[in-house]
């Protein structure tokens, strides 16, 4: 009975004060270090561009010419798919 009473407590914090604190320290410190930091992170900014061109290559043609079987056209024969150079 006492294990019931302990799930609908109605007088226990969701977070803790603890974590509500921690959560608030590092927003402020975060906003503080990009504040300061802003000179340093921008001149990062054209290798990040550069570097987010293989990515998207990677993640994002993932679906082209896949290795499934090709589509049936509607004589029941498999379509050819067009090759790529």
């Amino acid at each position: 009975m006492e294990a019931e009473n302990i799930k609908h407590d109605p007088n226990r914090r969701r977070f803790p004060i603890a974590s509500i604190v921690l959560v608030g320290f590092l927003v402020i410190a975060g906003f503080f270090l990009i504040l300061e930091h802003r000179v340093h992170l921008l001149g990062w900014f054209p290798f990040l561009i550069i570097l987010l061109c293989p990515l998207m290559h990677i993640f994002m043609h993932r679906g082209h010419a896949g290795h499934g079987p090709a589509p049936k056209t509607p004589e029941g024969e498999p379509a050819q798919r067009p090759r790529h150079h």
